[in-house]
C-alpha cells in the first residue's frame, strides 16, 4: 500500500513539473510558405538577387521565459541582438519582408504636392488594398497576409512556440491587438502609418517616423495614441532635421509627457511616448541612427554591457495605461518642411 502511495505521489509530482522549455530559432522563404508571394522587380521588391534569396524571413521565441502573448512584426532586416531581446521578454517575434526598396526608386527629394503620396504607399505594403497609383503591391506580399502566412506555418512546424494563440478562431487571420509593430528608419514610418489604419498593441518606433513633407502623422488612428512609443539618438539627422520630433508633435505624443532624455533620467522615464538619447556615438551621424535599437552600433559602457537596456525593455513592456502628463506642443519644431 505504502509503495502504490509513493508510486502516485511521484508521479503526481512529475505530472506537476515545469517544462524545460527552448529557445527556437526559424526561417523560411515568404515565396515557399505562400506560392502567392511574388516579385515586383519595378519597385526592387524581388524574391531573389544575384541567386540568392531575398525573401527569408525570421522568427523566434524561448519557450523557458513566462510569454507575454505578444507578437511582435519587426519591419526591417533581420537583427539576432534585438531578437534575443525580444525572446528575453517574452514576445514571440517574426521578421517578414515587404516592400520597401520602392524608396530609393520612387523618391529623390520633396514628393509632389500630395501631403499623403508616401502615405499611401506604405498603406498600400502594409494592407495589400489599392492606396496609390504609384505602386501594385498585391494582398499576398502585404506586410498583414506574409505575416499571417508565417504566423500559420510556424503553428504547424513550431507547436512548442504557442503560434496558435495570435491567430484569429477561426484560423483565417491575426489577432492584431496582440501585435506590437516595430521598426527601424523606414521600417518604423511604415510601422507607424500601418498602426493608423489597422489597431495593434503597440508600435515601437526606432528613429522615425519620418516623411517630413507629409501629414499622414495626423490622420485619425485606429491604434490609440498612447501604444506609439519614439526613441532615438539626437544626433541623428532626423532628429536634427526636426523629421522625428515634428512627426511625435503629429502623433499628439505630447499628451503623454515631454521629450525625456533617457542619459538622464531612470527608467520608468515619467511614463512619457518621446525618448531620445545623447549618448556618444563618435560623431557619426549614421551610427547615431542606428545605435536606438539592440545591435552593434548601440552604446556600450566600460564593461561591454549595453547603456540602454532598460528603455527597450520599457519601449516593449511598459503599461500602456500608465502615461505621463499633458505638455504643450514644442513651437522651435520645424512642421512645414517644404520651405
Amino acid at each position: 500500500m505504502k509503495a502504490l502511495l509513493l508510486t502516485a505521489l511521484l508521479v503526481s509530482q512529475l505530472s506537476a513539473a515545469p517544462t524545460e522549455g527552448k529557445h527556437y530559432d526559424l526561417t523560411a522563404r515568404a515565396s515557399e510558405i505562400d506560392p502567392r508571394a511574388k516579385a515586383h522587380p519595378e519597385i526592387g521588391f524581388l524574391l531573389e538577387k544575384g541567386g540568392k534569396p531575398q525573401d527569408v524571413e525570421h522568427a523566434s521565441v524561448d519557450t523557458r521565459v513566462p510569454s507575454q502573448g505578444k507578437l511582435v512584426i519587426w519591419l526591417m532586416g533581420y537583427d539576432k541582438e534585438l531578437f534575443n531581446h525580444l525572446d528575453s521578454y517574452g514576445m514571440n517575434s517574426i521578421q517578414v519582408c515587404y516592400a520597401r526598396e520602392w524608396f530609393d526608386k520612387l523618391y529623390s527629394g520633396p514628393p509632389p504636392k500630395d501631403d499623403l503620396f508616401l502615405s499611401n504607399i506604405r498603406l498600400e505594403a502594409a494592407t495589400g488594398e489599392d492606396a496609390s497609383e504609384a505602386v501594385d503591391i498585391p494582398k499576398p506580399d502585404s506586410i498583414m497576409e506574409r505575416s499571417y502566412q508565417f504566423v500559420k506555418w510556424l503553428d504547424q512546424k513550431n507547436p512548442e512556440g504557442n503560434w496558435k494563440q495570435f491567430l484569429t478562431r477561426d484560423g483565417k487571420g491575426l489577432q492584431w491587438d496582440k501585435v506590437i509593430l516595430s521598426g527601424i528608419s523606414h521600417g518604423s514610418t511604415t510601422a507607424a502609418r500601418m498602426a493608423k489604419a489597422v489597431k495593434v498593441d503597440r508600435v515601437v518606433m526606432f528613429s522615425g517616423p519620418r516623411d517630413q513633407y507629409e501629414v499622414w502623422q495626423k490622420l485619425p488612428s485606429a491604434t490609440p495614441e498612447s501604444s506609439f512609443f519614439g526613441f532615438s539618438n539626437v544626433l541623428d539627422d532626423g532628429w536634427i532635421s526636426d523629421h522625428y520630433p515634428r512627426s511625435w508633435q503629429l502623433m499628439g505624443l505630447q499628451q503623454f509627457g515631454p521629450v525625456v532624455n533617457v542619459d538622464k533620467t531612470p527608467a520608468p522615464y515619467g511614463h512619457t511616448r518621446r525618448l531620445i538619447s545623447d549618448a556618444d556615438v563618435g560623431g557619426n551621424h549614421g551610427r547615431a541612427h542606428s545605435s536606438a535599437m539592440p545591435g552593434g552600433a548601440a552604446v556600450k559602457d566600460a564593461s561591454g554591457k549595453f547603456i540602454h537596456e532598460d528603455v527597450w525593455r520599457y519601449l516593449f513592456t511598459s503599461p500602456i495605461g500608465e502615461t505621463g502628463k499633458p505638455v504643450p506642443a514644442d513651437p522651435k519644431t520645424r512642421m512645414e518642411q517644404r520651405k
